[in-house]
């Protein structure tokens, strides 16, 4: 049966120093294992080379000198101390007194191959040898045509004798491996112990206390890029849940207050038999209201931080305009928009921005609101001016806090929630966008941006100015 693809692998140690000497291990000894028998193989061959060549020139030498009536002694060396010379009966014709009377090998070279180099063990002894037949014409001269042979040889060396020369190399070979094993597994330690300190620190970092950094090591290397990594999530970690109790307590503010509101009016309805229920009831509806308002603005707040809004090709200068035209009032609002403006996002949500921008705009406009749609670069940029008091510049981030009112939004809307430019600037961020208050002669100068759509090549022609009363 095959394996089936896409089967779970293998578990795996849960220690990376190991799994690395592991691996360095596996793989010094498959390099060490073929270094050593090419080592083995070269070292044998070399030293045979050498030995079977110097036995060949002892044997040719020997053979060379041999004449019609004159059969020279042998002539060994002190790298070749064993010559001799037998007949085709394997008797021994002559031999030096190293060699002996025993013939050293039963080899018999033909004519064709006159030279056959050999190995001939016996007991714990082996003698590498040269076996030479001497030329038919001398053995014809001194012999009658009888076939001899001489054979020159020596002792094998005791380092390539048997798989000696094997185990010592195999043995040198496993201990360079595992000293080799050894080194990897220290330097794996040491290059892995940052990595154990910060496991260590992030397992005594909890909710409660989030202060706690990583110790950052010095260099560039991964692991102090981890640790940087490390401690500024836990940065941005810390400022969210700092973000999160302090909305919270803020909510809890913003809430107490009509809530207690609504309560002392139902008690003092209960309390008092002479006032009037109705009365009480249209008293607590505009807190009821209020309190509505915020819940729903929360409700809005969560969902759009939570859950992705559905997007569509949205037709950002239409939308603007179709606003523009749906506002009244006491101020106007003078539009400029260049058509082209063709955004990916939710048409409902960028309806709200517009909307809350406009509303906020004419609440603080003393005679007029200018809007501007155009594209920028490749973003619609959209711009809303009021001629009113403008926003410190101090505040000009404050305003998009949840819950944030200056004193002049207070004034003109006692009933605000403080929650408005916060959800718009959470629609434009999560429509890779943005919205930001930026510098003006006079008044609040406030800028939405949204990624154009990237197929439409966006036109430079404007509209005509529409102005709503």
């Amino acid at each position: 049966m095959g394996i089936r693809r896409g089967a779970l692998p293998l578990p795996r140690s849960g220690s990376i120093r190991a799994r690395v000497t592991l691996a360095v291990a596996a793989l010094s000894v498959l390099i060490v294992g073929v270094i050593a028998a090419g080592l083995c193989l070269l070292i044998r061959a070399r030293v045979e080379t050498e030995i079977f060549n110097e036995t060949r020139r002892v044997a040719s030498e020997w053979i060379g000198s041999m004449r019609r009536g004159h059969l020279p002694p042998p002539t060994p060396t002190a790298r070749v101390p064993l010559v001799q010379l037998t007949d085709s009966r394997g008797r021994v014709v002559l031999a030096d007194p190293v060699a002996g009377e025993r013939p050293l090998s039963a080899v018999r070279p033909t004519s064709d191959d006159r030279f056959q180099d050999v190995t001939e063990c016996s007991g714990d002894r082996c003698v590498m040898l040269t076996a030479a037949r001497v030329p038919s014409l001398q053995a014809m001269e001194l012999w009658r045509g009888e076939p001899h042979y001489v054979y020159a040889g020596t002792d094998q060396p005791p380092a390539i004798r048997g798989h000696r020369l094997e185990l010592l190399v195999g043995a040198s070979g496993a201990l360079l491996a595992g000293l080799w094993t050894w080194t990897t597994w220290r330097a794996a330690g040491r290059v892995l112990r940052p990595i154990t300190v910060i496991r260590q620190r992030m397992s005594e970092i909890t909710a409660h206390d989030l202060a706690l950094r990583v110790p950052q090591p010095p260099g560039r290397d991964e692991i102090a890029r981890l640790a940087r990594t490390a401690n500024q999530t836990l940065d941005r970690l810390e400022s969210a849940v700092a973000q999160q109790r302090h909305f919270a307590a803020v909510v809890s503010h913003e809430l107490k207050s009509p809530l207690t509101g609504l309560r002392t009016g139902l008690e003092e309805a209960l309390l008092y038999p002479e006032i009037d229920a109705r009365e009480a009831i249209a008293r607590s509806l505009p807190v009821a209201e209020r309190l509505q308002q915020i819940i729903d603005e929360l409700l809005a707040f969560a969902r759009l931080r939570n859950t992705p809004c559905v997007s569509e090709p949205v037709d950002l200068g239409a939308l603007v305009r179709a606003e523009v035209a749906a506002r009244g009032g006491e101020v106007p609002v003078h539009a400029r928009i260049e058509p082209g403006l063709r955004v990916l996002g939710s048409r409902v949500q960028l309806a709200c921005v517009i909307t809350n921008l406009l509303v906020n705009a004419q609440r603080h406009a003393i005679s007029k609101v200018d809007v501007t749609a155009e594209p920028v670069g490749g973003q619609a940029l959209v711009t809303v001016l009021d001629d009113g008091d403008g926003v410190a510049e101090e505040d000009r981030e404050r305003v998009f806090e949840p819950f944030v009112r200056l004193d002049a939004a207070r004034r003109l809307d006692p009933g605000g929630s403080g929650l408005g430019l916060a959800l718009c600037r959470a629609i434009a961020v999560a429509h890779k966008g943005s919205l930001r208050i930026e510098e003006s002669p006079r008044g609040a100068r406030f800028v939405l941006t949204v990624p154009l759509l990237p197929a439409v090549s966006p036109g430079r022609e404007a509209a005509p100015d529409s102005t709503v009363a």
